[in-house]
């Protein structure tokens, strides 16, 4: 019993799913200007993960570490 029929459909059908699913990479930025776009976002996540440690706020980071120190 060959399932090459149901086969060619499930492809079909899983190929109509797929652009419907995600964004991918087609978002109209050359492999440059993502990379730059990428390293400024961890830039500001780091500046305002570094302001909250600072600040002295409940930062995830400094919690794991005071637990690792109690042990």
């Amino acid at each position: 019993m060959t399932r090459g029929g149901q086969r060619d459909r499930d492809r079909e059908r899983a190929a109509a799913r797929a652009p419907a699913k995600g964004k991918g990479k087609d978002d109209g930025l050359t492999a440059d200007q993502r990379r730059e776009r990428d390293a400024k976002a961890l830039q500001e996540k780091t500046a305002k993960k570094a302001a909250a440690a600072a600040s002295g706020g409940g930062d995830a980071a400094a919690t794991s570490t005071s637990k690792a120190a109690k042990k």
